[in-house]
């Protein structure tokens, strides 16, 4: 405790007083041994020498050297930032040609010195560490230069029969080594006296490891089958999949006892003992092989399968998955054992410079005569499984557009298939055997990983749809594809080291995605990004919860309008937002005054390409403060009427009364005419014109119309009704009814109400509501007597045209859009568009004043 309030008070006082002491901090690195390493490291890159394992080794201790570089960058940080500050208090210092006081140039001065000194070490590590970015991209750059030349390299042609030799030439050798190596193994004086010895655990592990490679994978299915009699639908398909484990690990623990049961013999050897463990990886690789074509291919069709192939196809699917992954197996451990012990035997005997190149010459010739059968029947095979996802293609009948993208993705699939499948074996069949290999063999394998990623998919939505219980919707939901999207990710770095990439390389990209990337001066980081992330998130939620406090606790308990709760609490997000942005961007260090130019272009861009989106957001907080309209109101802007139900941040959406949004941006509710009927009061003016006919007593349909106004119980009395006798019609007395309602909403139903006791008074005063009348007079009655000839002539001719017109019924074709012609005004849309504005117009009319 005493020890810990010491540390305490020596960290208060180093913080009070930086100036105090510069001595370096005890993990300050060792210069001297990084000298001495960074040295070697980059002799090693300038003469291109060394084998593999030894610049793996230097890399390794560079990269070291560069963790404790990036740690020491921090040193005297908190003391650097004092002395910042106590500068900056002293103001900024002058110009060219002035002075200032000479206690404060002093002091100014003194501060200058001891951040120098304070900054020293930082500066240094960070110049030892740019060194050591600088060799290990060296040594990756020797490393991928020599991985380049070995992918290219022309080997003797294994078409060539002149190489058969070769290959037959290093299985002897091989075979001969494994035999003089077992032999040594059974000439010692008692060679099973340790296998007697061990006997019971041997014949233990021996009969155990048969059970499960025998038996296991029967043992599981009939598992599988009784616990999918017991369950329901949807956990059934979870079980399966988990219970189908069982048919990969079993026979693979049996494989592993078995490699186990052979060592406790000890009769084997330490070549013996890497071919055995090349064996059971070939073995294991099947069995994996195995259970992912299970699942890929299904037997049955229980089994959602993600490719549509008939029961005989989906049965050469996994006989085509077992047999690339045993090819890809072979060539992987079992080959790389094969080339090891190769040159131990062949280049290991050789001695001068001659024998060393025939050595070399055997093993490239031998190894190129054995892998090549192995090419071409991985090729084979490849080619087929090309053809089986085409086949998927024309079996698909799915019409949606996601099923169309992935079943883009499954044809270009089978066409990059048929592709390695045809150019690697001419490149292994010209010479270029490790182009080929490359290339044939990390399909396989990526492959297998493409299956793996689906499988783990489909599981992974069985599980989400066995918890959420959405059978109908939880498959195409958000939540699986972005659970895909995720093992999608996962998937790419095993693919990059698939394909040739080192562990190193992965874990220097690693390195500096968490050093961050600088845009103009300011350093972005995971972990930047995360604090940033939280912090924001936090304070959007902060501002939700007090948005909703003020909404549903405060705000209602007081005399503000709706309108104006409304504005408080939109005013209160912004700013929300505006201050967990702040407060997170600070929380991260991130320092925007290296972003000024930046935020300079960016207004150029605002004030171009984001004027109008600007406009209209400013528009809205103008809406929100000034309040001309709000939520609730019956507005009229652009010839569009309704009730305003949201106010955003760009728009404004209101509800007319055909019961239809429209969008308004807000800029046009700002610099546009609107009409708010219902701000601040919602009392409006109704007119109602009456025609009576003439002759009627024009004092007794005033008193009438007063009567019915008066009758209305939202009329208001003060101002009274009026009725105006307006004039003289072509057809009637023409008489207005002008009154106030005290709720301008229910105009319609007043009208009517009105206009139904009008009709009902004038009927029982006996009051005439005319219609418009005309006299039609003729100024030559006699034109429309024909003279008899004419009539009989007429009659003739009528009798003719009839008898053509049968004629020409018989011959008549059927009326062709042609027939019609061009539409007249009033017809068509042109019509009915004038026909809904006349229907809207009079609505219009009848439902505002």
């Amino acid at each position: 405790m005493i020890l810990r309030l010491a540390r305490l008070l020596l960290l208060a006082v180093a913080l009070a007083l930086p100036g105090i002491g510069f001595a370096q901090s005890p993990d300050t690195p060792d210069y001297k041994a990084w000298e001495q390493t960074a040295t070697e490291a980059e002799k090693m890159v300038q003469a291109d020498q060394a084998q593999r394992p030894a610049f793996d080794k230097i890399r390794q201790e560079v990269v070291n050297w560069r963790e404790k570089f990036k740690a020491a960058e921090d040193i005297n940080a908190s003391q650097i930032s004092t002395v910042k500050a106590q500068i900056e208090a002293l103001g900024p210092p002058p110009k060219e040609g002035e002075s200032e006081d000479q206690a404060i140039a002093d002091r100014r001065k003194k501060l200058n010195d001891e951040l120098a000194k304070l900054q020293a070490p930082a500066l240094r590590a960070t110049e030892a560490a740019s060194r050591a970015d600088s060799i290990v991209a060296n040594i990756d750059q020797v490393l991928r230069a020599r991985q380049t030349d070995k992918l290219l390299r022309l080997t003797p042609s294994p078409l060539n029969p002149i190489n058969w030799p070769e290959g037959v030439k290093v299985l002897t050798g091989l075979t001969s080594e494994l035999a003089s190596e077992m032999g040594q193994q059974l000439d010692q004086p008692d060679p099973y006296a340790n296998a007697r010895n061990n006997a019971p655990a041997i014949v233990g592990l021996l009969l155990v490891a048969l059970m499960l490679v025998l038996r296991g994978r029967t043992w599981i299915d009939k598992l599988a089958d009784v616990l999918e009699a017991r369950l329901a639908r949807n956990a059934q398909r979870v079980i399966d999949f988990i219970v189908s484990l069982g048919q990969l690990l079993l026979p693979i623990a049996g494989i592993a006892l078995l490699e186990a049961a052979l060592v406790q013999t000890e009769l084997f050897g330490a070549r013996w003992l890497e071919l055995l463990l090349a064996i059971g990886v070939v073995l294991s690789a099947a069995f994996v092989a195995f259970w992912l074509s299970g699942r890929i291919f299904p037997r049955n069709d229980r089994q959602a399968a993600p490719f549509t192939l008939q029961s005989e196809r989906r049965r050469e699917g996994r006989v085509l998955t077992i047999s690339l992954a045993v090819f890809a197996a072979i060539q992987g451990p079992f080959g790389d054992w094969l080339v090891a012990r190769g040159q131990d035997v062949f280049e290991g005997s050789a001695k001068t410079a001659k024998e060393i190149d025939a050595a070399g010459h055997t093993l490239d010739a031998g190894f190129g005569v054995l892998v090549f059968p192995l090419q071409v029947l991985a090729a084979i095979a490849l080619f087929r499984f090309g053809q089986l996802l085409r086949r998927h293609l024309r079996n698909e009948t799915n019409g949606s557009e996601e099923g169309a993208f992935r079943d883009r993705l499954v044809g270009a699939l089978g066409n990059a298939l048929i592709g390695v499948a045809v150019v690697a074996p001419v490149l292994g069949g010209i010479g270029y055997i490790n182009a080929a290999n490359a290339l044939i063999f990390p399909t396989i394998l990526t492959l297998g990983l493409i299956a793996l990623v689906l499988v783990l998919n489909q599981f992974f939505t069985d599980v989400y749809v066995l918890v959420t219980r959405r059978e109908d919707d939880g498959r195409d939901s958000l939540i699986p594809a972005l659970i895909g999207f995720l093992l999608g990710l996962l998937a790419m770095p095993p693919a990059a080291l698939i394909w040739g990439a080192r562990p190193a390389d992965l874990a220097e990209m690693w390195t500096r995605f968490q050093n961050g990337i600088s845009v103009s001066g300011v350093t972005i980081s995971p972990g930047i990004f995360l604090t940033f992330a939280i912090v924001f998130v936090i304070g959007l939620m902060v501002t939700r919860l007090l948005q909703g406090a003020l909404k549903t606790s405060l705000l209602p308990k007081t005399k503000i309008d709706k309108g104006g709760q409304n504005a408080i609490v939109s005013g209160l997000g912004y700013l929300g937002i505006f201050l967990a942005a702040i407060i997170a961007i600070s929380s991260a260090g991130i320092d925007l005054s290296s972003l000024a130019i930046v935020a300079g272009a960016l207004s150029v861009g605002v004030g171009f390409g984001l004027q109008t989106i600007v406009q209209n957001f400013v528009s809205g907080i103008i809406l929100l403060i000034e309040r001309p309209i709000s939520e609730g109101d019956w507005i009229e802007v652009n010839g569009q009427m309704g009730i305003v139900k949201a106010i955003s941040v760009r728009s404004t959406r209101i509800e007319t009364f055909d019961r239809t949004e429209v969008i308004v941006p807000n800029a046009d509710l700002i610099s546009g005419q609107v009409t708010n009927w219902t701000r601040g009061n919602v009392t409006g003016r109704l007119i109602v014109p009456v025609g009576v006919a003439y002759g009627t007593d024009t004092r007794k349909v005033e008193k009438i119309l007063h009567e019915v106004a008066a009758n209305q119980s939202l009329v208001m009395m003060n101002p009274e009704p009026v009725v105006m006798f307006k004039g003289f019609g072509a057809d009637s007395l023409d008489f207005e009814v002008r009154v106030i309602l005290s709720d301008v909403n229910f105009i319609l139903r007043v009208q009517s109400e009105m206009n139904h006791e009008i009709n009902q008074r004038f009927a029982e005063a006996g009051i005439e509501i005319p219609f418009a009348q005309r006299d039609v007079w003729l100024r030559n009655p006699e034109v429309l007597r024909p003279k008899e000839d004419e009539a009989e002539k007429d009659a003739d001719d009528s009798e003719t045209s009839a008898d053509e017109s049968e004629d020409d019924s018989d011959t008549k074709h059927p009326v062709t859009r042609a027939d019609y012609g061009k539409p007249q005004p009033g017809e068509g849309p042109e019509g009915m568009e004038e026909q809904r504005h006349d229907t809207s117009d009079g609505e219009a009319d009848a439902g505002d004043r």
